[in-house]
């Protein structure tokens, strides 16, 4: 269990688009002090590999934007609609942050079905002229 899994109950709470927070008040809902990477906006970034802290306001169905790093403020504003799950970024965001898998990249498979092969055609057969000499 994330030790950031309050912020994640405490936005799930929320019924409202936007949650303008300062980060005091985010260390409040936590119980202890933000890290000092909170200096820096990337650290704030809504990239799912970014950081703990930043799968639980994902999962909650948040994005930051508006960070003031310097005025120690931001706004979590809602991606989804409530109770329905939004299919995007990194992680399926139905799932729990305890049990959080990764999805595939979304362009797997994107070739699929443009290049056809014939029927009987040996894929693994050695083909051209120094393969012929070779064997």
């Amino acid at each position: 269990m994330s030790k950031y899994v309050a912020l994640r109950h405490f936005l799930e709470g929320k019924r409202s688009e936007r949650v303008p927070m300062t980060f005091a008040e985010i260390e409040k809902v936590l119980g202890f002090k933000l890290p000092n990477s909170q200096r820096y906006p990337a650290w704030w970034s809504n990239n799912a590999t970014n950081n703990v802290m930043t799968n639980e306001w994902l999962a909650a169905g948040f994005k930051t934007e508006q960070v003031d790093v310097s005025g120690r403020k931001l706004v979590f504003r809602r991606t989804r609609s409530l109770g329905l799950a939004e299919e995007g970024g990194r992680f399926d965001e139905t799932q729990s942050s305890e049990t959080k898998r990764p999805r595939r990249h979304p362009g797997f498979g994107l070739m699929k079905g443009l290049t056809k092969v014939a029927p009987g055609t040996d894929l693994m057969a050695p083909t051209g002229e120094e393969w012929e000499r070779s064997e």
